[in-house]
């Protein structure tokens, strides 16, 4: 399986190329904002109409990562549904899914800041749980030391032969990382954006996730 490994205080971490974080040593497969359920929410609360699939296939690599791994812990690091109602609207599908892949397995829900966890799913619930010397939440706190942390969906910014795009990515320092948006319609906060820019440390990466994660200096 091709990963980017790195260490964060002392903790060797492997970045897959979904964009889920393995912490092997603790069997802790790591993954953020998942937001479930956001085709339904835009239908109720915009009428815009988006494909119905992407609980399906946020699932689909979710359980791809849990088989590769062997993963015993799973810790979904807040923003897991895109609100309160579409955890409960979840259709029949997907919570015998979930609850198929919870079982047997030390199961975190983070609280984030479009829900505050699924409380009639079973698992654990947290605002943030502390591993060893990391510490795990949905919202990176400044000065905060062997952070992992979600919320902000980074993206990089890339040109080439003239034409620019952005591409999804791990920002990692000596002192946090903050993780790509896991789930399938989510958008992306540009890692030269200012709250970004300040939170990261000089030498910052940036880890392109894709077939092969592929780290760059961290645009700024």
């Amino acid at each position: 399986m091709n990963a980017y490994s790195f260490t964060l205080c002392g903790a060797s971490l492997a970045l897959l190329p979904s964009g889920a974080l393995f912490w092997g040593d603790e069997g802790l497969l790591c993954v953020s904002d998942l937001h479930l359920g956001r085709s339904e929410r835009f239908a109720r609360n915009a009428g815009a109409l988006l494909p119905p699939y992407e609980t399906r296939d946020t699932l689909t690599r979710l359980e791809a990562d849990i088989e590769a791994t062997g993963a015993n812990c799973i810790v979904c690091l807040g923003d897991s549904f895109d609100d309160a109602a579409a955890a409960k609207g979840l259709d029949a599908e997907a919570r015998n899914w979930l609850t198929r892949l919870m079982a047997g397995r030390d199961w975190v829900w983070i609280e984030g800041n479009h829900d505050p966890g699924p409380l009639d799913l079973g698992g654990t619930h947290r605002a943030e749980l502390h591993r060893g010397l990391l510490t795990f939440r949905h919202i990176a706190e400044p000065g905060a030391l062997g952070e992992i942390s979600g919320h902000y969906h980074p993206k990089a910014r890339l040109s080439a032969g003239g034409r620019g795009g952005a591409r999804p990515c791990l920002l990692v320092d000596h002192a946090r990382a903050i993780l790509p948006a896991y789930g399938t319609y989510t958008g992306g906060l540009r890692s030269d954006d200012a709250v970004l820019a300040t939170l990261m440390g000089p030498g910052a990466l940036a880890v392109l996730i894709g077939p092969v994660p592929r780290p760059i200096p961290m645009p700024r």
